[in-house]
């Protein structure tokens, strides 16, 4: 139970500007989840443009298929 009042306490400050604004940050959790998986699966790229573009493309959606 001290564990858990101490965690509380700990986080007070973005417990409360959340109740305030209710702004969460899971959609730049989520977006940098899909960057860090794509980068797994890349394998590197020859430049930061390349690599900036094809985060682009992935988090995106495109499809250069059709």
């Amino acid at each position: 139970m001290r564990e858990a009042g101490g965690l509380i306490h700990r986080h007070m400050k973005y417990i409360l500007a959340f109740c305030r604004h209710r702004i969460a940050n899971g959609v730049a959790e989520g977006l940098n989840s899909k960057i860090m998986a794509f980068k797994r699966k890349a394998c590197g790229y020859r430049n930061r443009e390349c690599f900036k573009t094809a985060i682009s493309f992935f988090c995106g959606g495109l499809d250069l298929s059709g």
